[in-house]
């Protein structure tokens, strides 16, 4: 397989690539601070709350660098990476209880929801990139079939 040589959709990838990390990165100290806080002890209901929504976050995020990374590999011309994969794909969004995370300080809240705005970016660029090209003389012949 050769490489996917389209120098735009490479930048967004690396971009994006430093972002989901370093969302990770603060997703990951964001909730141990929650959790080794105690902001939520004696409160077992909370504390459920608080370890399904980290699992939400953290998956939600580990799909986006998954798809980054096959991108990567597609890029690079990886001839285990193909456009068919399950990890071409970025799938369905899991989407965080905003009635649990009310309860959360701030900064997870923040955290919770900037994974969620990545992940709708990632799939309009999927689906940007997945649809096809109108030429100019195409959106000509729209727009004319349109006043007929």
């Amino acid at each position: 397989m050769a490489a996917i040589d389209i120098p735009v959709q490479r930048a967004q990838v690396e971009n994006l690539y430093v972002e989901a990390m370093l969302l990770a990165d603060e997703a990951h100290a964001a909730f141990a601070a929650q959790r080794d806080l105690g902001a939520l002890a004696g409160d077992a209901l909370s504390q459920i709350g608080l370890a399904c929504e980290s699992l939400k976050t953290t998956t939600r995020l580990m799909h986006i660098i998954a798809w980054l990374l096959h991108r990567r590999a597609m890029f690079a011309g990886d001839p285990g990476a193909g456009p068919n994969d399950s990890a071409a794909r970025i799938g369905a969004p899991v989407a965080a209880d905003w009635d649990v995370c009310a309860g959360f300080e701030e900064s997870v809240r923040r955290i919770v929801a900037a994974s969620e705005r990545l992940f709708e970016r990632i799939a309009k660029i999927e689906a940007g990139w997945e649809a096809p090209a109108v030429t100019p003389v195409q959106q000509l012949l729209a727009r004319l079939e349109a006043r007929l």
